[in-house]
């Protein structure tokens, strides 16, 4: 019984992704004309508008007939149904066949780290896995800039230890970069600007 039902949300999220295709952009009513009106939809409710009364030769509005198929109203595009999750206990509540989860923006490294071990433990898809995966790599980045600069003999000696790649790698990274020196600028008569000596 759950395959038919596969079948036809996979059908649903095909045909809502090709309606889509067809939607146009509904725009507020006069956001090309003027720089102070953003582009979000507002429904047109003038007495003359011309919008709202369909006229021809101006921007569709919304409409009803534009809505997707009900089987696929609030599913992602991967076909599960999204869960926000804050910790690990939200993560109890979720059945990994039909529900996806997204970790909601507020939570730390510390308690992300947790909730994505659980979540593969547990075999549920994480939506926003890629977001999360940039924070860890931004971390260790900061650790490797907090850390204080050795020696460039130091670094040699423990890239010795370590093999020869580690050797490259280790002096390209400690190399200081070259300062760039002040050019004194001279005003009409061959003298300094700035008045005062530095």
């Amino acid at each position: 019984m759950s395959e038919p039902k596969t079948t036809t949300l996979k059908k649903a999220l095909r045909l809502r992704a090709k309606i889509k295709k067809k939607k146009p952009d509904f725009v507020r009513q006069e956001s090309w004309r003027y720089d102070r009106l953003k582009e979000n939809w507002r429904r047109p409710k003038g007495i003359d508008n011309k919008m709202r009364m369909k006229i021809k030769g101006w921007p569709p509005t919304v409409n009803v007939g534009y809505r997707g198929p009900k089987a696929a109203r609030g599913i992602h595009p991967s076909g599960y149904e999204e869960v926000l999750v804050y910790n690990v206990e939200d993560l109890r509540r979720v059945d990994p066949k039909i529900q996806a989860v997204r970790i909601a923006h507020t939570v730390g490294k510390k308690k992300r780290m947790q909730i994505i071990q659980e979540a593969r433990r547990r075999k549920i898809t994480i939506l926003n896995l890629g977001e999360a995966k940039e924070e860890a790599k931004g971390a260790v980045a900061e650790e490797r800039k907090s850390e204080k600069p050795e020696k460039p003999e130091e670094a040699e000696k423990k890239a010795e230890a370590r093999g020869e790649e580690g050797k490259k790698e280790a002096v390209a990274e400690e190399k200081p970069k070259a300062r760039r020196r002040r050019v004194k600028k001279t005003g009409k008569n061959g003298e300094e600007e700035g008045g005062g000596e530095r």
